[in-house]
């Protein structure tokens, strides 16, 4: 039955098509109901839009209210009043003021139009930006009309496109059953309405996105405006852009994580706007929306399948902010990359390390102690070596890599950073390490020891305490005490220049003594160790020298006396509980005690000594040695064989820092009436008061008589006014102005050994010539080198070198003997780093008083033709007490020190010499 009371004609034929019918008379036309629409100013038609129906957008002219004319209008007609304006509208007072001052300013008012207004500097300084706005503040508004309409027409087809659908299953289903259920008539008004709410929170969501996204433009322009009226009223306020800036960036500075935080918001941000954005444009559901925001953001292609004005804007823009996060993202990667890499390269890690030897400093002698303190590690597998120095750590490795030794499977750690710094410190595991070894700088003496001072304060300094001991290398022997009054108990002190001026006064009254002191300072040889045998207790000392096969007891460190060093301690010494033995030996772990061995019985040899007759002696005055004067030590025989001391000539060829602190032991050793010669380009004038500065007496000097002569070392014409054959030494030292470069003052140095040599060699007597022999067998007598071995034999050259490279120059050529300092210096920073107490040895072997090394010759040992093995050689050698550490034999070119085989017996040859230890003469 029709469902229309008003049509009178039969119901048409169903039609063929299910899917698209035609449209039926009895719905009702679309001018019985209008829906309802999201925005209530648009006006919804019945008739199907088409572009003819759009409406150009009004222009700003149109849409404005403003009450005045166009300026051609303006002379016609009189304006209000300002203040009927203001009563009418005062909404639009702003913008009447506003074009009141632009038609002012076309015709050419005075500027002091403007204080009649009421408006201050600052408002006349911003007025000319509100004409530049206000086109802007136009566009926008067209925009977002536009924007508006577009949205307001796709929502019109989508309702109709519903309803549609849902005429359309009503048919089918009136069709079929031929009836019209009321409650599905019902459920399509209730969809109706649920469809039109959604529409609603879409739109508001939309508007949501978009005033979020203005938001932070029209805070920003605020606060710029805000800052210059502000700033024209007081001048020394600062702004607060400028401040907002400026927080931003120490919040951006101070925190490590700020700028990956702010990436994350701005990309959380920026899902959201666009999830928000694109639930107002389309049709899915929020939680989809987001993820499409989503991938947008991480994938910028994926927006190619957006449908519609509004979906593609959206997507376009989403895609367009994900390309700046994902730029801006890459950027702060590839700079944590490149700072951690940088960081990597010029050393700024930290060292995760322990029980390790940790080098403070960089000077010429670290490629002599890295290899020694590698050869000392050789036996534990190896260790690890930590250097931080204020160098990039390329240039450390660069270095090392040059030095070309085998470090023996020890790890170089090179770090760049301060000693005096506190971080860079614990950077290196300063608290950890087992050693610390600071390096004197190059330079000046003074500030050398002034930096090395304030290391050690910042040593001290470390809250987490060192677990080793530190080992200071000193320029100036005045600085000593100071440096240890800061340490206190952790410090252990090397002078540098004091050790190695000992050494060569040493080694100009033994020739052949630099080469002993650089087989037993260094780790390739032998060297001292101290360790405690507890079988040895109670035992004899004399007994203890000959219980070790491959090692030599040289003397105790007490426990009774608080761990005191005794070097060559007397016979009947007995070995408490706690005693420590010193020993020369090859390494720490390659010599134990064993049973005593068999010896002659009848070890001691008969000493015959001249008739003596009874004499007097008168002592006048009392002194506060003179028991010693009187009593000679029981069981030791007196010294016969030594020979007096004779007045000795010795030349100084250079000027050292710490050369007074040479003449004063140089006088402790001479015999009174010698003479000291110092040949320097120093000024006599000048010398004096540099030797008093540096703490030298004049009137103290007992023994030797000071004689001056000036002049240059490498010119032949000064050195051949001094009477180069008369001197007894001559010691060549590393002068003061060029010590700074090792390459140069070697230069000078093997320049001056040079000429010396060959002035003494045209100086020697033709018969001298003659006889004499070169000893070494090496260069033919007509040659020049030849000719000054003959030289050398007739006076002791001692030569300061400070490049390991000169000494191959000065060992083939035989011609002088040398100190190699630097590489010596670094031999006793290693050993002293190694174990501390190896530093009391060294500092009585080198000191005025106490025990010393010394070359003797065999014939105050043994007979001629008497065959002894090692330990009785010892044995023979403590009626003087003294200590036999080794021997050259006749022809050798190095001594032997410890031999291996003790027991072995040999026939000793009166040229033979043996390498003890005695009591300084």
């Amino acid at each position: 039955m029709p469902l229309d009371p008003d049509s009178s004609s039969s119901p048409a034929p169903p039609h063929r098509d299910w899917f698209f019918p035609p449209a039926p008379p009895f719905l009702p036309s679309s001018r019985a109901r209008t829906p309802r629409t999201p925005f209530p100013s648009t006006s919804r038609s019945s008739k199907p839009y088409s572009l003819a129906d759009r409406r150009p957008p009004p222009t700003p002219r149109s849409r404005s209210r403003s009450p005045h004319p166009p300026p051609e209008h303006q002379q016609q007609q009189t304006p209000p009043p300002p203040t009927a304006l203001r009563r009418r509208d005062p909404r639009y007072a702003g913008v009447r003021r506003e074009d009141v001052r632009t038609s002012a300013s076309e015709k050419a008012a005075p500027p002091a139009a403007a204080p009649a207004h009421g408006r201050n500097s600052a408002a006349a300084a911003i007025t000319p930006r509100w004409p530049g706005m206000l086109p802007a503040a136009v566009i926008s508004l067209c925009l977002a009309s536009l924007l508006r309409r577009n949205f307001s027409l796709h929502d019109q087809v989508y309702h109709l496109q519903e309803q549609l659908a849902l005429a359309t299953a009503k048919l089918q289903s009136c069709i079929v059953d031929s009836s019209l259920d009321t409650s599905s008539i019902n459920f399509l008004y209730q969809d109706d309405n649920n469809t039109m709410q959604n529409r609603s929170l879409k739109n508001f969501s939309l508007l949501i996105s978009l005033s979020i996204l203005y938001a932070p433009l029209v805070i920003l322009k605020y606060i710029d405006i805000l800052s210059k009226i502000r700033s024209s009223h007081d001048s020394e306020e600062v702004p607060i852009n400028k401040r907002l800036a400026y927080r931003v960036d120490i919040f951006l500075s101070l925190h490590p994580y700020a700028k990956p935080l702010v990436l994350l918001v701005a990309t959380l941000l920026l899902i959201a706007l666009g999830g928000l954005a694109l639930y107002g444009v389309t049709d899915d559901s929020l939680s989809d929306c987001l993820w499409l925001s989503w991938t947008f953001v991480a994938d910028s292609g994926n927006h190619a399948n957006a449908a519609g004005f509004g979906p593609k804007l959206v997507s376009v823009s989403i895609s367009i902010g994900g390309m700046l996060v994902f730029a801006m993202m890459l950027g702060l990667v590839t700079d944590s990359i490149s700072e951690k890499f940088d960081s990597l390269r010029k050393g700024r890690s930290e060292v995760i390390e322990q029980n390790h030897t940790l080098i403070l400093g960089w000077s010429d002698k670290l490629g002599s102690l890295l290899n020694q303190i590698a050869i000392a590690n050789e036996s534990l597998g190896g260790g690890t070596i930590v250097v931080m120095a204020e160098r990039d750590k390329e240039e450390m490795e660069a270095d090392i890599a040059k030095m070309e030794f085998d470090l023996k499977g020890t790890a170089v750690i090179c770090r760049s950073g301060s000693p005096l710094i506190l971080a860079d410190l614990k950077k290196v595991s300063v608290s950890k390490a087992r050693a610390i070894v600071v390096l004197a700088e190059e330079g000046n003496a003074d500030q050398s020891d002034a930096r090395a001072l304030r290391t050690v304060l910042s040593l001290t300094g470390v809250k987490e305490g060192l677990r080793g001991h530190i080992v200071v290398e000193l320029s100036d022997l005045d600085n000593e005490v100071l440096v240890k009054l800061v340490g206190g108990d952790l410090v252990e002190t090397v002078v540098a220049h004091d050790v190695i001026g000992r050494l060569m006064i040493q080694c100009a009254r033994q020739p052949g003594l630099a080469q002993i002191w650089e087989d037993i300072l260094g780790f390739e040889n032998c060297e001292f160790y101290i360790k405690r045998w507890p079988t040895l207790d109670g035992m004899r000392f004399e007994d203890v020298l000959i219980s070790f096969p491959d090692a030599v007891p040289c003397g105790i460190k007490m426990a009774s006396y608080g761990g005191k060093i005794i070097l060559n301690p007397d016979d009947c010494y007995v070995l408490q509980e706690g005693d420590e033995v010193i020993v020369i030996a090859e390494d720490d772990d390659t010599y134990a005690p064993a049973p005593l061995p068999k010896v002659k019985e009848a070890v001691y040899i008969d000493i015959v000594h001249p008739e003596r007759k009874p004499q007097k002696i008168l002592l006048c005055g009392w002194r506060r040695d003179i028991d010693d004067m009187i009593v000679v030590r029981r069981g030791y025989l007196p010294k016969d064989f030594v020979v007096p001391k004779s007045p000795e000539r010795i030349l100084f060829c250079g000027w050292r820092r710490d050369i007074e602190d040479m003449i004063m032991v140089l006088d402790a050793f001479l015999a009174p009436g010698s003479e000291l010669w110092m040949f320097n380009d120093v000024p006599e004038i000048d010398r004096e008061r540099k030797l008093i500065d540096g703490g030298l007496e004049f009137g103290r000097l007992e023994n030797i008589t000071l004689v001056h002569r000036e002049g240059n070392a490498v010119i032949r014409r000064h050195l051949e006014s001094l009477p180069l054959e008369s001197f007894d030494s001559i010691l060549i030292l590393a002068d003061e102005s060029v010590e700074d470069s090792a390459i140069q003052a070697d230069s000078r140095s093997l320049a001056t050994l040079l000429l010396i040599r060959d002035i003494q060699a045209k100086r020697l007597p033709y018969r001298e010539a003659m006889v004499s022999h070169v000893p070494r067998g090496t260069f033919s007598e007509g040659s020049w080198i030849g000719e000054m071995q003959q030289a050398s034999d007739k006076s002791v050259i001692i030569s300061e070198i400070l490049d390991p490279r000169t000494k191959n120059l000065l060992s083939m050529s035989k011609i002088s003997d040398y100190v190699l300092s630097n590489e010596l210096v670094s031999m006793a920073l290693a050993m002293v780093a190694e174990d501390r107490q190896i530093n009391d040895v060294l500092e009585e072997l080198f000191a005025e008083q106490g025990n010393e090394m010394q070359i003797r010759s065999s014939d105050l040992y043994l007979r001629e033709e008497e065959e002894l093995n090692f330990f009785e050689v010892i044995l023979r050698a403590r009626q003087r007490k003294e200590i036999v550490i080794g021997y050259r034999l006749e022809g050798a070119e190095r001594a032997i020190i410890n031999p291996t085989d003790k027991v072995l017996r040999r026939r000793w040859s009166p040229k033979d010499v043996f390498v003890v230890i005695a009591e300084k003469e």
